[in-house]
């Protein structure tokens, strides 16, 4: 059987095709919950007041409650004398007494003995209704408190118990069932075989998908067996809102989600013009949206981002937030394939003037660059690129407040800066963080030359003078506009198998044995030094 995409379309037309698909399908399905319960969630309809707010008239201050007709002839020249039968005291929330209709603030009064009792002083007049909380002043029986589709925060919460509304229909959260399928997937373990992948999908996306607000639940892996694939997806559309079928979508011999699809319901879009992420399959099963995702973990997360999140937002109306953008200035080429619209992991360091976008490894299996994105450049179809130095939009992954707290170091790796980073979370907090990526020390000094980072490790040998860092940094920056510190010493060696078997004990041992061993890439202190060595052995590198 041949397998293809059906498809190459872009994200604007596949949404403008497939959202219309479930106008009406599950935009009605709601349900009551406890007012007290319900922060977050989105209102199923306009709620209307039950009660008036306040219900009684109220005293609005602490003071005496008075009838406001005796005091209008009170002047400073000659003050209005009131006796106990003439005043009632009150406190804020007091109902207002019988036969007054005005409240006089405790500052404002002067008391006088008179005799055994005593009288108050007024020196100026009250206005009828002063310092009174009408009837439903806030609002009243039958005022709309909140609309229909709106995201309920505390104080609408708040207004909404005090208008007598104990239970709220919201909608409800979006029943999503993840169906992880593969031969090769296994659970995760520390104990796998050469050959099988831990499922990790299923709690990168679930956790994703649970933070915006859906119920997420996972099934069994199912392996490639049309029919045991067939059942589950059945089984999952009877209970579920929303299907994801992981690692369902490629153009491989056991791709079977296309063909399940298809019997079941129809399969709308088969294929997206973007990378990664192009093999989606966009379908439905009678009225629940069945989606297949591509197996690398980054491919998945796109589909998610570029169609899930705008399918819950249209059908549950969840407040699922648009990233936001800021412009930062690209550290390098960067070509892009005239036929996908391209999602780049970037990392972004602050600068004095701006930012320096430096992006990551492309590969859709690499979930670490996800972990260590700053955000992602979208460059658009039809667009062959940018160049080093041109500004790019980016889409933040991390809060630009965290960005703009980051101390950046690229350069040779070292397992000591992850240590200092966990210890500058332990001491700082989020107020200062610690990020750093490994190219090398060649890498760590184009950084630095770039401005793409505020400090590099660096271990670079010179072979002429057989000094470490001094004469390689100098030369890149003749001009002395770094500072180099002394960090730690490191000892450098060869890693043979346990118990040494073919007795490796210099570098004379693998040349003599022709053995094969693993290197550092060029530009890596370790290579140069390796190299360095080579020399002067006289031995050949190949």
């Amino acid at each position: 059987m041949e397998h293809r995409y059906l498809t190459n379309t872009s994200i604007q037309d596949a949404l403008d095709a497939y959202l219309p698909a479930f106008s009406t399908a599950i935009s009605t399905l709601s349900e009551a919950i406890p007012t007290r319960l319900a922060l977050g969630k989105i209102t199923a309809q306009a709620l209307y007041s039950r009660a008036n707010v306040p219900h009684y008239l109220a005293c609005a201050m602490d003071g005496i409650a008075v009838d406001a007709r005796l005091t209008f002839a009170a002047t400073d020249q000659h003050p209005v004398r009131l006796d106990h039968s003439q005043y009632v005291a009150v406190d804020t929330g007091d109902p207002l007494p019988e036969g007054t209709d005005a409240v006089i603030m405790i500052e404002d009064v002067v008391r006088e003995s008179v005799g055994a009792g005593e009288a108050i002083l007024l020196y100026a007049p009250v206005t009828p209704w002063q310092h009174v909380r009408q009837i439903g002043e806030d609002f009243c029986t039958g005022d709309m408190l909140v609309p229909s589709q709106t995201e309920l925060s505390a104080a609408a919460l708040g207004a909404l118990t005090a208008g007598g509304i104990m239970s709220i229909p919201v909608m409800r959260a979006p029943r999503i069932t993840l169906i992880p399928t593969g031969d090769e997937i296994v659970a995760p373990s520390t104990t796998l075989k050469p050959g099988e992948i831990p499922e990790f999908n299923s709690t990168l996306f679930g956790a994703m998908l649970e933070g915006w607000g859906a119920q997420v639940t996972t099934t069994a892996i199912i392996p490639d067996r049309l029919a045991l694939l067939e059942q589950a997806v059945r089984s999952a559309v009877a209970t579920s809102d929303l299907v994801l079928v992981l690692a369902g979508s490629s153009a491989g011999r056991d791709d079977y989600t296309t063909q399940v699809i298809s019997t079941i319901g129809e399969v709308l879009i088969h294929g997206l013009a973007i990378r990664p992420g192009k093999p989606a399959i966009l379908g439905r099963c009678g009225a629940v949206p069945v989606i297949g995702l591509p197996g690398y973990p980054i491919s998945g997360l796109v589909v998610i981002e570029e169609i899930v999140a705008p399918l819950l937002r249209r059908l549950f109306h969840l407040a699922i937030p648009t990233r936001p953008t800021i412009q930062a200035t690209l550290s390098r080429r960067l070509v892009s394939s005239l036929k996908y619209q391209e999602y780049i992991r970037v990392r972004l360091t602050r600068l004095p003037d701006g930012y320096a976008a430096i992006p990551l490894d492309r590969g859709a299996g690499l979930v670490t660059s996800f972990l260590k994105a700053d955000g992602l450049l979208v460059v658009p179809q039809n667009c062959e690129g940018y160049e080093a130095g041109e500004t790019i939009t980016v889409r933040l992954i991390r809060p630009i407040e965290v960005i703009d707290q980051t101390l950046s170091v690229i350069g040779s790796h070292d397992p000591l800066l992850d240590e200092c980073a966990d210890l500058f979370a332990i001491r700082y907090g989020r107020s200062i963080q610690l990020a750093s990526s490994h190219a090398g020390s060649f890498g760590g000094i184009l950084a630095i030359r770039r401005q793409e980072a505020h400090l590099a490790g660096v271990h670079i040998l010179d072979e002429t003078s057989g000094q470490y860092n001094g004469p390689a940094i100098r030369q890149a920056f003749p001009a002395g506009e770094v500072i180099l510190v002394e960090g730690v010493y490191r000892q450098q060696g060869l890693m043979v198998a346990p118990g040494n078997p073919q007795q490796i004990h210099d570098l004379n041992d693998i040349a003599t044995n022709r053995l094969r061993y693993v290197n550092r890439q060029k530009g890596a202190g370790t290579r140069m030094l390796l190299d360095y060595l080579l020399k002067q052995l006289a031995l050949k590198p190949e």
